[in-house]
């Protein structure tokens, strides 16, 4: 069964309890205070008629053929009568006119006749009406008024379940529809139609639902086109030191090139350049699966800063770039894994010795800010330079896998390097940005301060 005809159900089923208990409600109520109605005006009526036989006769003798003539009590012929609502008694407490469960001549406590109604004139108190608790029985005229009353009633909750019906239907299907939108939407994506967007109806849970779904939809075909576009690139990366290997060794086997050393060197780069793809993406692929993990120890940042700055002193030089380290004077050491901070710092440093020009210059820095933009007490390290920038464009997707260009600044030839440095700060519970313009650009990495182990320890990062 579909939920749209469940849910109709379900509504249709609330309806009816709801009408069905408001009408049995209503009903008793109406015929409680109908039968009220008729006994006290009853009462009335009889008292009247014993009052006007006492005050002309002064006798209570005869009463009961008066009250018949009156049509007040049943025919003496008439079989089985059927037992009447009220009593007459007189001044000494003695039943005149009876039924059951009273007996002429019996005598009745006086807290009934404190219930009844008393018949006097001028003051005098002739005798008492009481109710005998007998269901009263209704005349055509009355009960034809009660038959119309149900009759109503059974016409009213008959509407009330057709409206019911029309409305839980309505919002059955309006309920449903963006269910039965996403339920389109999701097997679109199993056929491979991973875009796909639904419309938000609502600004309610569904609507969240919808706005999460759309979120959803969008990001796995982004990640899927991602993919798409790193396979793409690690081909092509793969491939190019592949083909000069190959070019070079099918050469030497064939005799058309002689074995010397600057092209054993030629080869050797490409196999280097191989290892150093297949290590980036080991890296990566240990970080997705969280079984990356991180050997931490206390260390000093000025000294961590200095060693990686000194690897690249060399090539700085050759490039005539300045490099130059500014650390803030008594920065705490900080639990973290030297090694892959360094495999950062050393990725943003590569970067930016290939995109400043002669004569420029690239500064790292350390501080520990306290103004709380990057969070109060962390420790932010930068790499710093002054060449052609980042365009706005570009900016946004520099941290995805493979995203290249120009100007992307990926970090390493296989497009994976800032990918890596992402990936290995976040770890450590930090982030990293980058910032550009026209007079360079600036990576800076946020790390937490954390207080210092004794001694070194692994972090599992599942």
């Amino acid at each position: 069964m579909k939920l749209t005809h469940k849910l109709t159900l379900a509504f249709l089923l609330l309806s009816l309890i709801v009408i069905g208990l408001a009408v049995a409600l209503i009903w008793g109520l109406i015929n409680y205070e109908f039968n009220q109605y008729l006994e006290v005006q009853r009462q009335n009526e009889f008292a009247v008629a014993a009052k006007n036989y006492y005050l002309e006769n002064r006798t209570w003798d005869g009463v009961d053929n008066y009250l018949r003539e009156q049509q007040l009590l049943p025919p003496l012929n008439e079989v089985s009568p059927p037992p009447q609502p009220f009593v007459l008694v007189d001044t000494d407490r003695k039943v005149v006119v009876a039924s059951a469960p009273y007996v002429v001549g019996e005598k009745v406590k006086q807290g009934m006749l404190d219930k009844g109604i008393p018949i006097e004139s001028g003051g005098e108190v002739f005798g008492t009406v009481i109710s005998t608790g007998q269901p009263l029985i209704r005349n055509p005229i009355e009960q034809k008024y009660v038959d119309q009353i149900n009759r109503g009633f059974w016409l009213a909750g008959i509407v009330g379940m057709l409206v019911a019906l029309g409305f839980g239907l309505l919002l059955a299907r309006s309920l449903t529809r963006p269910v039965r939108d996403l339920t389109t939407a999701t097997r679109q994506m199993a056929q491979g139609k991973l875009e796909q967007q639904v419309p938000v109806h609502s600004k309610d849970e569904l609507g969240e639902l919808a706005q999460a779904f759309n979120q959803m939809s969008a990001d796995v075909a982004r990640a899927n086109q991602s993919r798409r576009q790193m396979t793409a690139d690690i081909a092509h990366d793969l491939r190019n030191p592949l083909t000069v290997i190959g070019g070079y060794l099918e050469s030497l086997k064939d005799g058309k090139l002689k074995p010397t050393p600057e092209r054993f060197e030629v080869m050797q780069a490409e196999v280097q350049h191989l290892q150093r793809l297949v290590d980036d993406l080991r890296t990566l692929s240990l970080a997705d699966a969280g079984e990356l993990k991180l050997h931490l120890e206390p260390t000093s940042i000025s000294e961590l800063l200095e060693r990686v700055a000194e690897a690249y002193r060399h090539q700085a030089g050759q490039q005539q770039i300045n490099l130059k380290v500014e650390i803030e004077p008594d920065l705490p050491e900080v639990n973290l894994d030297s090694a892959r901070v360094e495999q950062v710092l050393g990725n943003l440093l590569t970067n930016a010795l290939r995109y400043t020009p002669e004569g420029g210059e690239i500064s790292m820095s350390a501080n520990q800010p306290f103004d709380g933009a990057q969070g109060e007490g962390g420790l932010v390290l930068s790499v710093k330079d002054n060449g052609s920038g980042i365009p706005p464009e570009v900016l946004p997707h520099i941290f995805e896998r493979s995203y290249r260009g120009d100007s992307s600044r990926s970090g390493n030839e296989s497009g994976l390097g800032l990918a890596i440095a992402k990936s290995i700060v976040e770890l450590h519970g930090g982030n990293i940005r980058a910032e550009s313009g026209e007079n360079g650009s600036q990576f800076s990495i946020i790390l937490p301060v954390q207080k210092t182990a004794e001694h070194p320890t692994e972090q599992d990062t599942l």
